[in-house]
């Protein structure tokens, strides 16, 4: 395995490289009530699993605020709720405490593990390896045992979902540099796909971390828990908070810690910004944070971290527009 220590900046990175993505795991969900029970916990309709293969959603509480945001696709009959393993705990724990009204089993796929592939090499691997690689139209792909999943973003990804021997045997074949899995959360910032810590689960409508622009949440489907909140939250425009990516440097090392606050320049003052949600740091000394910040924060804001004020930020473009 062509493991790497170096953690690039996001403007260094090769053309093609791979992903130990071990800070993501998957909350499996199994039985004859799977879709059924889900349907009536996240913000995502189940029923367009089938035909979309990969949907993107949220798990709340009754007050509408986030446990959790997720990946869902079927693995090996399963349902997998992809997500970082900050967030995990607590929606694992809320949806065994209900599920045991249903015919489901729940619990984290421990026995999984993730892979991520980016560029052209990489997809001429998975070509290699297993003969199909997944795009746009047809997202998740099964073979041999793994499932891939094309995930679009500012860098397309393909990520491989196998039990931890055969990816490992994988990953001894792929002759790709690989990153540990702190690149993944810098390429989700990028991307604007909310990579909640565990302080931070709990804090967030899904309009807040813009899971509404990423196609997360449906509008159409039945209640589940939190959709009075949600609902409201888009009909009456009640949401002024959104997830940005922001980008500054600094030539040291820093400590952030999960619940950071970032201080916004309001002239020769600093008033409070908004909180990190996550962050990476480039050996280079290039640093990106996502954050929830002000809907209407202005495109050439400066923010500054409230421990750490001799480093300052500015907004990071998105792949998608805020505007709905």
């Amino acid at each position: 395995m062509n493991l790497q220590s170096q953690h690039p900046a996001l403007e260094q990175l090769p053309e093609s490289f791979a992903i130990v993505a071990d800070n993501i795991s998957a909350i499996r969900v199994s039985g004859d009530d799977a879709n059924s029970y889900l349907q009536g916990q996240l913000t995502c309709d189940l029923s367009q699993l089938v035909e979309k293969q990969l949907l993107i959603g949220g798990h709340c509480d009754a007050k509408g605020k986030m446990f959790s945001a997720f990946r869902l696709i079927t693995h090996n009959q399963d349902r997998l709720m992809i997500q970082s393993k900050g967030c995990l705990p607590s929606s694992l724990t809320q949806l065994q405490k209900y599920g045991v009204f249903a015919k489901v089993d729940i619990n984290e796929a421990d026995d999984l593990a993730f892979l991520a592939l980016v560029g052209q090499q990489g997809v001429a691997f998975l070509e290699q390896q297993f003969g199909k690689v997944p795009d746009s139209f047809n997202p998740v792909v099964a073979e041999q045992g793994t499932s891939i999943i094309y995930i679009p973003g500012s860098l397309d990804r393909y990520l491989m979902v196998s039990d931890k021997a055969q990816l490992n045997d994988i990953a001894k074949q792929c002759q790709l540099p690989i990153y540990d899995h702190t690149l993944w959360t810098a390429i989700e910032i990028q991307s604007g796909f909310v990579h909640l810590n565990e302080l931070a689960a709990g804090d967030y409508v899904p309009q807040m971390v813009n899971l509404q622009l990423v196609n997360g949440i449906s509008f159409s489907k039945g209640c589940y828990m939190g959709q009075e909140t949600v609902a409201r939250m888009k009909y009456l425009g009640k949401n002024k908070r959104a997830l940005f990516a922001l980008q500054g440097h600094i030539d040291q090392v820093v400590t952030i810690a999960d619940d950071a606050m970032l201080e916004l320049q309001m002239g020769e003052n600093w008033r409070r910004g908004g909180n990190v949600i996550s962050h990476y740091q480039a050996d280079s000394g290039e640093l990106y944070i996502q954050a929830v910040l002000a809907s209407d924060t202005e495109p050439d804001a400066v923010f500054r971290l409230k421990e750490h004020t001799d480093v300052t930020f500015k907004l990071m473009s998105l792949p998608y527009s805020l505007a709905e």
